[in-house]
């Protein structure tokens, strides 16, 4: 079972100059964010948030005055097109009241909460992002200086792509870029809320989109260590820890060295710990797979939509985007993110289907399939930040199984622990961030499911797959530390299935989760 030592990179001069031509192109502008006070533009090109009302009623505020300026443009055109308000509703307008444009949102009929908010700020956001004109001006007209700052955190998120390599953009190549205007009575106040919360999150969003959207030629393990490492540049409280393979080695990391060994990219275990809280409290830890791409080894995969197959780390991509987060917003907690890197490819180095591995645990298991790679890293990982960090609590996160999507689309993550005080707080967590999970069974019989004549167990088999594999992950936890595991295979990618603070492709998820769950339950 001796390991065996991952082969020298073999990188030609071309595809070295290919990745630096690549890598030089530049990233896509988006709206820069600005705050002022709440009132009404006469120009130009406006989004306007519109409370539901009932069919005959007169509207108020800043719709009232805008209608009136314009001898009722506006009630007549919603009156035409049978616009009240309802959620998610929504009526552009060009050419209008001496607008360019004006877009009407729909706000729902009572007080929005902060859901709401962040979903209307999609809206706008991708109203932004499509726009042509320098400056897009939202008319926020509720008072709170959260809410305002919470409207432009979902703008922000609706905004975002993707555009760092195309070499023009034809006839869009003006839009989305310049200003984005929130405009509310809190003014100022909501620049201040934005600055030191929301953005913070926003940053750690795109971050960990970024990194997901980037072709595996572009982003392999040295790479994501290297963005990490430029993402946290001057964050107060923050230290990075990176395992090369000798270091694996030495530790005995057989597991993670083993998916890697098949390319000619070596893995690497990336630790990034956030001191916000108390001294010497322990942390709360995120453990993330990061394949950078996933061929499923020699036990391969079919070709149909592999090309996704880059998004594979998207659990530690979004790990540490919300331990950047935390670190931007000086979130009074200790936080720690470790992303189990590696490159899973065919070749004469590979793993191969039968082989029996040995863990930094001492544990051993029978490799059943090379695409069940993901709990191979992990469970290296979860043993070092055990042993290094030990963590109040930890909860990993990965995009483990088809199994998952079979279950639950793409509506929601599927939750494994068997603390019921830690799934209910990641279930409200879930909610008030609009990251959902949707809590899975871990019965006592999975574990006959794993069970080889050769070592202590197999990386896999039986049904169900999404739980057979949660079991093999948590054979690796410590006995009584609370721990939860979450398969985000049906949420990490959207495509055609768009929500107003996702575009199309990387979501990010788990960031907006986990910073959520860090406020509601280890914030200070």
């Amino acid at each position: 079972m001796r390991q065996r030592r991952h082969p020298q990179p073999l990188l030609l001069a071309a595809p070295i100059a290919l990745l630096a031509a690549l890598t030089a192109l530049p990233v896509a502008a988006q709206r820069d964010i600005r705050f002022e006070a709440a009132q009404a533009p006469t120009s130009g090109t406006l989004v306007l948030a519109v409370p539901e009302v009932a069919e005959g009623a007169a509207r108020t505020g800043a719709f009232a005055q805008i209608d009136a300026a314009s001898q009722g443009a506006l009630s007549r055109a919603t009156t035409a097109a049978g616009f009240r308000g309802k959620v998610d509703s929504q009526l552009d307008l060009p050419g209008i009241a001496g607008f360019d444009r004006v877009l009407l949102v729909g706000t729902g009929s009572g007080a929005a909460d902060a859901r709401r908010i962040e979903d209307i700020g999609g809206h706008v956001g991708r109203f932004a992002a499509r726009s042509k004109a320098p400056q897009v001006d939202v008319l926020w007209e509720g008072a709170e200086s959260g809410a305002a700052a919470q409207l432009a955190f979902g703008a922000s998120l609706g905004q975002y792509r993707f555009d760092k390599y195309r070499t023009t953009r034809g006839e869009d190549d003006t839009a989305g870029t310049g200003a984005l205007v929130v405009r509310s009575p809190a003014g100022a106040d909501a620049a201040r809320a934005w600055d030191g919360d929301w953005k913070a999150v926003a940053e750690g969003v795109k971050f960990a989109r970024d990194l997901v959207t980037e072709p595996a030629n572009a982003l392999g393990p040295d790479e994501f260590v290297a963005r990490t490492r430029e993402a946290f540049a001057g964050k107060r409280n923050v230290s990075i820890e990176v395992l090369d393979v000798p270091a694996m080695e030495r530790l005995g990391m057989g597991s993670l060295l083993a998916v890697g060994q098949g390319s000619v990219r070596p893995p690497r275990l990336m630790v990034v710990r956030y001191s916000g809280g108390t001294r010497g409290e322990a942390p709360v830890a995120f453990v993330g797979k990061g394949i950078t791409f996933d061929s499923g080894g020699i036990s391969i995969k079919g070709s149909e939509n592999m090309w996704r197959m880059k998004y594979d780390m998207t659990g530690a991509a979004s790990a540490t985007g919300a331990v950047l987060a935390l670190a931007g917003r000086n979130a009074p907690v200790n936080a720690v993110a470790v992303a189990a890197l590696a490159e899973n490819m065919p070749s004469g180095s590979a793993t191969r289907p039968g082989d029996v591995i040995r863990t930094a645990s001492g544990k051993t298991y029978e490799v059943i399939s090379t695409d069940a790679e993901g709990r191979m890293v992990l469970v290296d990982a979860l043993w070092y930040v055990q042993r290094q960090d030990n963590p109040r609590v930890i909860v990993d996160i990965a995009t483990l199984t088809g199994a998952i999507v079979t279950a639950l689309g793409n509506d929601y993550a599927g939750l494994f622990t068997r603390d019921d005080a830690l799934a209910a707080q990641l279930e409200r967590a879930g909610e008030t961030s609009g990251e959902p999970v949707w809590r899975m069974p871990m019965h006592a019989g999975y574990g006959k499911m794993l069970e080889s004549p050769i070592a202590d167990m197999r990386n896999g088999g039986g049904r169900p797959g999404s739980g057979t594999a949660a079991h093999f992950i948590g054979e690796w936890i410590d006995a009584g530390r609370p721990w939860a595991h979450l398969d985000i295979a049906g949420m990490a990618w959207r495509d055609g299935n768009e929500l107003s603070t996702t575009p199309a492709g990387a979501s990010a998820y788990g960031v907006r989760l986990f910073d959520r769950f860090v406020r509601e339950n280890y914030e200070q």
